[in-house]
């Protein structure tokens, strides 16, 4: 009875109280041909220690990143996670049955992302950075939305060397817009050709990744000026943050907003996800900054 808590008078009182003659007249609607007249095909119960034994032994049969060389990913990344992350990230002040407003715990959970917020634009070298993206993909799709309200124009431009799953989703946020995506080529080294012929008064921005899918490093200055120069942003997007503390950080190189991918900051690969989107800009457009905002105030 530890598991099924019912006696047997509690089960006569409440068809009692239905009108049902017994359990099995509950599933009279059942049709006879679909039940199941015999007991389960299951085995007998095993101890616990034999079932993580069987377990451990079908586990044992897949390889796993962390057992192998790891030369893939294609924004899904497998990198050492210091035991400091999964410590911080189970501590009691952060866990809650609802939301993360409740009085006993908000004050940790801003003070976190005041911190990602600082840590996002250090390395991105911008202003102001959010908090809230679901994945790269999607946030490099709230970049470009954004700058459409800021630029106040309708022609996104995407470097064929984008992430093809974020051009895709770029293409599903888009599609029900008054908005026109379009293709900047690459060139035979693998980045992304010269821009200027491809923008006009219309372009509200330029979406580069630095690195691109193929693992070049674009050059984000003489895109800026490009785009400076016809009046749109310039939007640099990364599905490897940590690529962040090694080139030039976005804002330094003239980007108006950086987005993209953080996953490997922390987050197991998880077969695919989640992951952990982030969006940074400059202050001036901080207005029109979708997601969280968290702030110091004096």
């Amino acid at each position: 009875m530890r598991f099924i808590p019912h006696t047997d008078d509690d089960v006569r009182r409440m068809l009692a109280a239905i009108g049902a003659p017994s359990v099995e007249a509950l599933f009279d609607s059942v049709p006879e041909k679909l039940r199941l007249g015999r007991p389960l095909a299951l085995p007998s119960a095993a101890s616990e220690q034999e079932v993580l034994a069987e377990l451990a032994e079908l586990a044992a049969r897949s390889d796993h990143a962390g057992a192998t060389a790891w030369f893939l990913g294609a924004g899904t990344y497998h990198h050492f996670v210091p035991a400091a992350v999964d410590a911080l990230v189970s501590r009691g002040e952060f866990y809650t049955a609802y939301t993360p407003y409740q009085a006993e715990i908000s004050q940790g959970t801003l003070q976190a992302i005041f911190e990602w917020q600082t840590m996002l634009c250090a390395l991105t070298g911008l202003e102001v950075a959010n908090a809230s993206m679901y994945d790269g993909a999607s946030a490099t799709a709230e970049a470009a939305l954004m700058a459409l309200r800021v630029t106040r124009r309708r022609k996104v431009a995407v470097s064929a060397a984008l992430h093809p799953s974020y051009r895709r989703v770029l293409e599903t946020y888009l599609g029900g817009l008054d908005a026109e995506l379009v293709e900047l080529p690459r060139d035979p080294s693998g980045t992304t050709a010269p821009v200027a012929p491809h923008l006009d008064a219309d372009t509200a921005c330029v979406i580069l990744q630095q690195p691109n899918f193929l693992g070049a490093v674009e050059d984000l200055s003489a895109a800026a000026a490009a785009v400076r120069e016809r009046g749109a942003l310039l939007v640099a997007c990364t599905t490897e943050a940590l690529s962040l503390a090694l080139l030039r950080a976005p804002g330094d190189a003239g980007a108006d907003i950086a987005c993209g991918e953080a996953q490997s900051f922390g987050v197991p690969m998880g077969f695919g996800g989640p992951h952990l989107g982030f969006l940074a800009s400059r202050a001036k457009h901080v207005r029109q900054l979708p997601g969280r905002l968290v702030g110091a105030t004096e």
